[in-house]
């Protein structure tokens, strides 16, 4: 990753010993999520909050992971094939992604989507797909350059099944 070497950086579960009250990432939303919601939506089980630590422990980033169900019907229909005709199919909600704009354009949202996607690969819990609502056009068009698929009435909720991502990290 440019500018910072491999080993640099690490992603870890939010804890009250990362500063968050300088997290700017340009997003109002979820500037204020990190600051004031993360913690309690951690300590109430209902989201998975992670943070990017750069080498002076500054937060660079984060995302959140939690469980979800999506409606078969909301599936492409190639899709819905293969699947059993239960009406909720599990999934995998990466709820929120912002990195700090003093780090913004260095491949720390690639990495900080890598490491969910991993996370969302290793769990032991049924997951048909990892589901991501976009915020606007240009977060989505950062999901569909990393393969994510639109479900088709709902173009800024994407999707990118488990199995496809368990190919990434084979090996």
């Amino acid at each position: 990753m440019p500018g910072a070497p491999e080993g640099s950086l690490r992603v870890e579960a939010r804890g009250p010993q990362h500063e968050r009250s300088s997290f700017a990432s340009g997003a109002e939303a979820l500037d204020r999520y990190l600051r004031n919601q993360a913690g309690q939506d951690a300590r109430r089980n209902v989201a998975a909050p992670f943070v990017l630590v750069l080498p002076d422990g500054a937060i660079g980033g984060y995302y959140t992971l939690s469980a979800t169900g999506v409606k078969l019907a909301e599936f492409p229909a190639d899709i819905t094939r293969k699947l059993p005709r239960y009406p909720l199919v599990p999934a995998t909600l990466l709820g929120r992604l912002a990195v700090d704009r003093n780090y913004q354009g260095r491949g720390y949202g690639r990495f900080l989507l890598a490491d969910a996607l991993h996370r969302a690969v290793r769990s032991e819990i049924a997951s048909f797909a990892v589901i991501v609502d976009a915020k606007d056009e240009a977060a989505r068009q950062f999901y569909l350059r990393e393969s994510f698929l639109p479900l088709p009435d709902q173009p800024m909720k994407l999707f990118r099944p488990m199995e496809d991502l368990a190919k990434l990290f084979e090996g």
